[in-house]
């Protein structure tokens, strides 16, 4: 069952340091650009994970092709994918030893958040992170901007 009430999702996001970004863009009008920025602005080191624009940057930090390759322990993999390709980027949550996958605002996946939570990942599906931390007061984390 995906993480919904406040208290869970509240400690999910307080412990969290390392967030990947999965469809991060480098396009300034895409949800993923804003919503890294902001992450990485309330000091989670975010870590773009997109195999159209592996090599280039965004918000300064490299982009990856995929999970594998990032080699430091993930708290959460923020979903910005549809929803069939949801499923690729859960399995792959999984294979790499993620905390927890995030499907973000519009993205409903049943079948990749059982599979999720089946591995003992935890799951937060149809929610902003960024909205989520605003709503609920997450505070920066320190060192921050």
């Amino acid at each position: 069952m995906p993480l919904t009430r406040d208290e869970d999702i509240a400690e999910l996001l307080t412990n969290a340091r390392n967030i990947a970004v999965v469809g991060c863009s480098d396009r300034p009008d895409r949800p993923s650009y804003g919503v890294s920025a902001f992450l990485q602005r309330h000091g989670y080191r975010i870590l773009p994970v997109n195999p159209q624009i592996t090599g280039e940057r965004v918000h300064s930090e490299f982009v990856w092709r995929d999970l594998h390759q990032l080699g430091v322990p993930i708290d959460i993999v923020d979903i910005f994918r549809r929803p069939m390709a949801a499923g690729e980027a859960v399995d792959e949550a999984i294979a790499v030893g993620a905390k927890a996958v995030w499907l973000q605002l519009g993205i409903v996946n049943e079948e990749a958040a059982a599979r999720a939570e089946a591995a003992g990942l935890k799951v937060v599906m149809d929610r902003c992170t960024k909205i989520e931390i605003m709503r609920l007061g997450i505070p920066a984390i320190e060192g921050a901007d």
